[in-house]
């Protein structure tokens, strides 16, 4: 599956891994008895029941991710009847979260990898015989899908780092007997552009100032540059596919201009033609037609997610489908011949709603949802997005929500300021959006007000924005989050004294800088596979993320000279433990190849030899963020007693949600309230 950015590895490198899906509600709150309602931790962190649906590319078949013997598996069915549907696969540990029809309409393609090590393995189902094949069988290998075409569709396009860890050769792949065929040996590119007759068209390489390099490949075998992206270009423009031709490679672009555009580049030329813009936003996501394959709307998100619809032959089908039901409409799936689609309707107060969409007859027919059992509980709705202004003047686009029964008067403020907890989202170079959030929905039943902020560094917002972020880990990118939290104080949401902070992956690493940059600002903090150390964080990057170094070295900082380094450290929760007064919680994958389990044991170590409380909470079986929904759940047992005795907000019980959990805790089972007595009876080698 093509790269869409060029940054796309170092774009996802702290962000959690977690789920992706691809009525209006009115603004009255819920009767008082709703808002007592202790909704469970199993519905808001256990296996949706259907999720990742999609329609065979001829369009007789249903496919979705569902339990198996309470593991993710994917199921297929008649789309005619999704109730009949049969799991293909036989995952029976970590689940599948990730797959895709192949253009043979006979076979399901999935990866796995081992216990969060990110060494994907990619998978064959054959629907006829049953048969499951592995399809790169190689140990301490990383296999990727590049490309899959309907031209070829019992063939796709591989990367392998068998021949050298740090760099991807290309294999073409027979997805029915295994067989590959080396197409490409890659000594020095990050990316390559392949068109729908598997040809080789583009290569990207990055440059020692941060930019890259677009490469086209000349009739003696080698390459001649054919395009330069600045540093400042780097996150915010790369490709995203060739029209039907191969003639048009379609760009998204910053270059010459703020927000991300889509473009069409004339692949001899060079040559571009504008296709979409929004002033405010980068170019979200886009439709194109299934074989013709061109572009027939584009998505854009600024607070909320808008299309612009480009082609007329689609604008009824989308005018048509804002009436069926409440929510932003997204569309999944399409068969070739487009007349079958699958559909998903997206709230921030309650499950994802699927349809089936007769294109031909202009109907849709309602599936199911992603769970049953939330349909009728009592969601919060997240406020409509709200603008906080940075101290230098930069507009924060942000998110809130506030528990029920708290805001009587429905002007968006509670009758008193409450406990909060701001939610930093991973990456940096991500962002957060409107929509169902459970972890949102989870702090609010439990009495607190949730805020989550896209601070400088975020993407969405324009090349300008991002780049305000540059070098200004633990620093300007943290002001912006201390700014968000005195907007919230000011405007009577959340009592400064009873503030936590949390987040995972880059926002476990916001929550150590809150500790211990700002000690005093928090109550108490949740990390989640959070870096301690932005120097080792660096040096022991996967080897395939090697080609994009520069990202850190113009971003974060050049840990190869002695001003990075001393930058570095400086940004370095670890060097700054002494001043931590709060009590902390860690979480970390023992397995996670990113933000690996010395972070988060530098960390804890130095807490321990300066008698500073934390707990620290550590999972064999997991990576980077947990994937399996028992490890969850014990997680967040875990954190909700914690901030409970730190905000004064009510909780859930741990209960059984320990059963089937790896979960140990190597330090300060003692610090939160009923763990050790947890462990201790129900896993009693885990509280070391």
């Amino acid at each position: 599956m093509k790269r869409v950015f060029i940054g796309v590895t170092i774009l996802a490198l702290l962000s959690m891994a977690g789920w992706a899906e691809e009525s209006s509600s009115t603004d009255d709150q819920m009767p008082s008895e709703d808002a007592d309602t202790l909704i469970p931790r199993e519905l808001l962190f256990g296996n949706p029941d259907k999720i990742t649906v999609r329609t065979s590319f001829d369009g007789p078949r249903i496919s979705y991710l569902a339990p198996k013997d309470g593991v993710l598996n994917v199921w297929v069915g008649p789309i005619d009847d999704p109730g009949a549907a049969k799991p293909v696969t036989n995952d029976t540990y970590r689940g599948i979260r990730s797959y895709s029809w192949t253009y043979t309409n006979e076979h399901i393609l999935y990866i796995q990898d081992k216990d969060g090590d990110e060494n994907w393995r990619i998978y064959s189902v054959n629907l006829t015989s049953g048969e499951i094949k592995d399809l790169t069988p190689f140990e301490d290998v990383q296999a990727r899908i590049q490309k899959v075409s309907r031209n070829f569709p019992e063939d796709i396009i591989v990367g392998l780092n068998d021949r050298d860890p740090e760099y991807h050769d290309l294999y073409r792949l027979n997805i029915e007997t295994g067989n590959m065929t080396l197409i490409q040996e890659n000594r020095e590119f990050s990316s390559f552009d392949i068109d729908e007759d598997y040809s080789v068209r583009f290569a990207t390489n990055m440059t020692p100032d941060g930019g890259a390099d677009i490469f086209k490949p000349t009739e003696d075998g080698g390459w001649e540059i054919f395009s330069k992206i600045p540093m400042e270009d780097m996150i915010t423009t790369g490709s995203v596919g060739f029209n039907k031709t191969g003639e048009i490679l379609y760009m998204v672009d910053s270059r010459g201009r703020n927000t991300a555009a889509l473009f069409a580049m004339n692949t001899t030329t060079g040559v571009e033609t504008l296709i979409a813009e929004d002033p405010k936003a980068d170019f979200g996501g886009w439709m194109r037609h299934p074989t013709e394959m061109n572009v027939q709307a584009v998505a854009f998100t600024y607070e909320r997610k808008h299309w612009q619809v480009l082609d007329d032959s689609v604008a009824d089908d989308l005018a048509y489908l804002q009436t069926v039901d409440d929510g932003d409409v997204e569309v999944l799936s399409r068969s070739l011949d487009d007349k079958t689609w699958i559909v998903a309707y997206i709230v921030d107060d309650g499950p994802f709603r699927y349809y089936r969409y007769d294109s031909e007859k202009k109907e849709a027919e309602f599936l199911f949802t992603n769970r049953k059992d939330l349909e009728d509980k009592p969601f919060a709705k997240m406020m409509i997005p709200v603008i906080i202004r940075s101290r230098d003047g930069l507009n924060l686009v942000s998110y809130y929500t506030l528990p029920l029964g708290s805001d009587q008067d429905v002007d968006g403020r509670p009758e008193e300021p409450l406990p909060m907890v701001l939610y930093v989202h991973g990456g940096p170079w991500s962002r957060d959006v409107w929509d169902y959030n459970p972890i949102h929905q989870w702090i609010a039943n439990r009495g607190y007000a949730v805020l989550s902020v896209n601070f400088r560094g975020s993407t969405g917002f324009g090349k300008d924005f991002v780049n305000a972020g540059n070098l200004e880990w633990g620093a300007k990118m943290h002001d912006d989050l201390i700014d968000a939290v005195d907007w919230a104080v000011v405007e009577g949401i959340a009592d400064p004294d009873r503030v936590a902070i949390m987040g995972g992956s880059y926002g476990g690493y916001a929550t150590l800088v809150g500790l211990t940059f700002t000690p005093e600002v928090f109550a108490c903090g949740v990390d989640m596979v959070g870096p301690s150390n932005l120097t080792s964080l660096i040096e022991t990057i996967p080897p395939y993320w090697q080609p994009e170094i520069e990202v850190f070295a113009t971003r974060m900082g050049d840990h190869r000279t002695e001003e990075g380094r001393k930058l570095l450290r400086e940004r370095s929760p670890i060097n700054h433990v002494e001043k931590i007064q709060r009590p902390l919680l860690i979480c970390q994958g023992a397995n996670d190849p990113r933000v690996n389990q010395n972070e988060s044991d530098q960390i804890v170590g130095a807490m321990q030899e300066r008698s500073i409380p934390v707990t620290y909470v550590l999972y064999p079986d997991e990576g980077h963020g947990s994937a399996r929904p028992e490890n969850r759940m014990s997680f967040y047992a875990v954190a909700e007693a914690f901030l409970s005795h730190h905000l004064g907000g009510r909780f859930e019980p741990i209960g059984d949600d320990f059963e089937n959990s790896s979960i140990t805790v190597p330090v300060g089972a003692e610090e939160v309230s009923g763990l050790k007595e947890a462990l201790s009876t129900d896993l009693p080698d885990r509280a070391l």
